[in-house]
This record gives C-alpha cells, structure tokens and sequence, in this order.
C-alpha cells in the first residue's frame, strides 16, 4: 500500500475530534433549551466520533425504541455537515442506551445464528435502525454464518441464512 493509500484508509483523528467538537457544541446547546442536565463525553472509536450524553435522568432523550436518540443524531450530524462540509458517521449515545442495546443484539444475533445452523432455515428479524443491523450483521459473521438487509427504510430488517 503507497503512502497515499494509507493516508486515505486511515481516519483523520484532528478531523473526528472536530467533529465531536461540533457535536458536543450542538447537544449542549440542545440540552440548555431543553432545560436538561446533563455532561458530555467525547471520543474516538474506530473511523467515527462519538458523543455521549451522561448524568440525564429519564429517557425522553432516548424515545421509545431509542427513535428521538435517532433523530438527535440525525440532527446532530447535519449540524456537523454544515459546519465541516463533510458527511459525518458521528454516533451519540444518551444514558449509555446504545452500549446497552449493542449487548442486547449481539446475544440476539449469536441466539439467532446458532439456531440458524441448528435448523438450517434462514431467520428474519424484526426492522431495524442501521446501527442494530451493523451490530446483528457482525454478530452473525463472528458466528460463522451470512446475513442480509432486506426492505426499505424504515422496515429495513435482518435475514439470517445457512451456511
């Protein structure tokens, strides 16, 4: 790999750490409207900044199913677009909720591959955010197995298939 290539493959740590700056900016200012406590962490996890919201009681941040988090991040990311130019993966997590459901669909993703092998009939699961499909996609490959997306947004779901 030419030096070029390796500058490319490799994620930009300054340009992250401004994004989470962004970020991080944007949600407290979010947070002060809104009249909720709450501290922000930021970090650098792979090739995405990520933004965490700590210290908030209740889950009106988060949204049954973890729909208004969604929207934050959404929000977040476009906030970070207009300031940078740049298209961002940015993650924001409130109250540890996505650590928390990471844990829950990687056991889902595990119970559902060994049945998969066990009956050899492919499994679909229910619709899920692209965040819960990356975390079953990869819980699934680490059992060995193949996984698909099928649908549309916002009915996107997993199939698990036999080896």
């Amino acid at each position: 790999m030419t030096e070029a290539e390796q500058e490319k493959a490799a994620p930009d740590i300054n340009a992250l750490e401004q994004e989470g700056e962004i970020a991080a900016d944007y949600v407290e200012g979010l947070l002060d409207i809104a009249d909720i406590d709450g501290d922000i962490d930021m970090d650098v996890e792979g090739d995405r900044a990520l933004v965490s919201v700590v210290g908030v009681k209740g889950t009106e941040l988060v949204g049954p199913g973890g729909e208004v988090l969604e929207a934050l991040q959404e929000l977040t990311r476009l906030a970070v677009h207009r300031q940078t130019g740049e298209r961002s993966r940015l993650m924001l997590d409130v109250a540890g909720y996505r650590e928390k459901r990471r844990a829950e669909l990687s056991k889902l993703g595990s119970e559902i591959a060994a049945q998969v092998k066990r009956n050899g009939e492919p499994k679909s699961l229910q619709p899920m955010t692209p965040f819960e499909r990356k975390v079953v996609h990869d819980a699934v490959a680490a059992a060995g197995l193949r996984s698909e997306s099928e649908g549309e947004e916002p009915l996107r779901f997993v199939v698990v298939l036999p080896a």
